[in-house]
């Protein structure tokens, strides 16, 4: 059953029956304050500033594609404001060479012949724009083996080309937005789920899959040195008139360029595609004005920090990813996350907390790329990891991260926590706790104040994607909360409509009181998390 809070005053005995409902032995290992929970609680739910916050992000910076000038202008808006709140040392510090970053500055798209139409579609990140508006007969180039290129050799140039498949839509008979039920939670709490969900594929399908992976290179080529003029594809899912769109092109410079490439809505796909079958002739006009950025091909992290005192030298650490894609706002994909953090540390500045640890925030870029943000800072600051043997052959190392031995740097052994939120609006059900069992009785007893907030499952399951695994690949406790899917994968992660309008506030308050929470309680226990065993082949000597 899911209950929703308007407002949260809960009474400081109300708390203490709570937190004494898990049992007298959770309370043993953990102590919790529980005045100060209850102030949190009413900072972030009944002042909170979550929204205000959000609301800027998307519609002054709207997507924040790393590199891009809404990007960088994200970063230092985000520093200004951290430092506004009381944070010290706050910056935007390079991580490494990202490469051009790219921006989308005009787009449209119809149908001119047999019979005119606007086409809802957005371009694909870093490839070229048309140099004007293009009209162009459309082929639908069907290659889906080496045999079929011959088809087409003479055909493309200068046309607009369908690249991929139709897709086959069928009706939604059920609502693109859902919350945890308590028999899914309990589901995670025994670790039933296998991890972080996914989709299961037949061993066809898996075939299948990789056999187009192997032949899209050849195909691009093939369209380049053909001459066609656009790509049209479409993503494989969403419907609606929602576009999953990412990227579609190189970041250096110097890489042979790809061709102007646009990802259609399916319905409009098809429309065009089955009049080709008909032997209908089509004409479209489209017009793509888009810029790269070679100026600064450095990429940036936000950070700032809320100084210890008695264990200042350790470090508490929250953070999430800034950047995003293009064609909405990054709102769920991750304005939430970033504006969450953000919300938990002005918490804690506004309650005059001195932590004994210090308190870092990072807002990350590059997440979207491999989390090459939140990798660059762990190897600078606490640990590197070496590459395995034929890592340069393996296509998904890249986002995997390397998986050689650990090497620690001097913060490594300082180091206590890292807490991340990106699994978009969605309010926190509890924490994965990536196979470290030693936390569980300690969030337990922290989670436990807020269970009528729907806060209280945990999972010994991994969760991947995001930037707690730069964290926990080098064997430092990172977490990822659990959250309530809301429309995340049906609708708004990487898509046109990650917008605004589909934020829930009450939830972000609500994770912004779990989140200024888990800081504080780690920022002020007598120890420092527990860690798993350190990852890889024995690690060489701190330096």
């Amino acid at each position: 059953m899911n209950r929703y809070f308007k407002r949260a005053t809960t009474p400081v005995a109300l708390l203490l029956v709570v937190c004494l409902s898990v049992g007298a032995q959770v309370a043993q290992v953990e102590k919790v304050d529980l005045e100060m929970m209850k102030k949190i609680r009413a900072e972030g739910m009944e002042r909170s500033q979550v929204m205000e916050t959000v609301g800027y992000m998307t519609d002054v910076f709207g997507g924040r594609l790393t590199g891009s000038p809404g990007m960088k202008a994200a970063n230092e808006w985000t520093k200004t404001k951290l430092a506004e709140w009381g944070l010290q040392n706050a910056a935007v510090e390079p991580w490494g060479k990202f490469g051009r970053g790219w921006s989308l500055d005009r787009f449209s798209a119809h149908v001119v012949e047999p019979q005119a139409f606007p086409l809802i579609g957005f371009p694909k990140a870093w490839t070229p724009g048309t140099n004007g508006a293009i009209t162009a007969p459309v082929v639908f180039a069907e290659i889906n083996s080496e045999e079929d290129f011959a088809k087409y050799k003479g055909k493309l140039r200068g046309a607009v080309v369908l690249t991929v498949p139709m897709r086959e839509l069928k009706a939604q008979f059920t609502p693109p937005g859902v919350r945890m039920s308590d028999e899914e939670l309990l589901k995670w709490a025994n670790d039933e789920m296998g991890g972080a969900g996914g989709r299961n594929y037949s061993e066809e399908a898996l075939r299948a899959m990789r056999a187009r992976q192997a032949l899209e290179p050849r195909k691009q080529q093939f369209f380049r040195e053909e001459g066609a003029a656009v790509l049209f594809d479409i993503s494989r899912v969403g419907d609606g008139g929602t576009v999953f769109v990412q990227g579609g092109g190189p970041r250096d410079k110097n890489a042979p360029q790809s061709l102007p490439t646009v990802t259609l809505t399916p319905e409009h796909y098809g429309r065009i595609a089955r009049l080709i079958q008909k032997g209908i002739a089509v004409k479209v006009e489209v017009n793509i004005q888009a810029s790269f950025h070679d100026e600064d091909e450095m990429a940036y992290n936000t950070v700032a920090e809320i100084p210890g005192t008695d264990k200042k030298d350790e470090l508490v650490m929250l953070g999430a990813h800034l950047d995003g894609w293009h064609s909405g706002t990054g709102a769920t994909d991750n304005a939430a996350g970033s504006a969450v953090v953000m919300e938990a540390v002005r918490i804690l500045k506004a309650l005059g907390v001195q932590p004994r640890r210090t308190i870092r925030i990072a807002l990350w870029s590059g997440e979207e790329q491999g989390l090459l943000g939140s990798r660059n800072y762990v190897s600078k600051h606490f640990a590197e990891r070496q590459a395995a043997p034929g890592a340069q052959n393996d296509p998904a190392a890249q986002f995997r991260g390397p998986q050689g031995p650990v090497m620690p740097k001097q913060g490594y052994d300082k180091f206590s926590a890292y807490f991340n939120l990106d699994n978009g609006t969605g309010k926190i059900r509890g924490v994965y706790l990536q196979g470290n069992e030693a936390v569980r009785p300690i969030f337990r007893a922290w989670l436990a104040p807020f269970r009528d907030l729907g806060a209280s499952t945990l999972t010994s399951s991994n969760t991947s994607g995001t930037d707690h695994l730069a964290f926990d690949a080098v064997g430092l406790p990172g977490f990822q909360f659990i959250q309530d899917p809301v429309e995340y994968d049906t609708r708004t992660h990487h898509s046109n409509m990650d917008t605004y309008e589909r934020l829930q506030a009450e939830d972000l308050k609500q994770a912004s009181v779990i989140m200024a929470a888990f800081v504080y309680n780690a920022a002020m226990r007598d120890e420092r998390l527990p860690r798993k065993p350190m990852p890889g082949a024995q690690a060489a000597q701190a330096r």
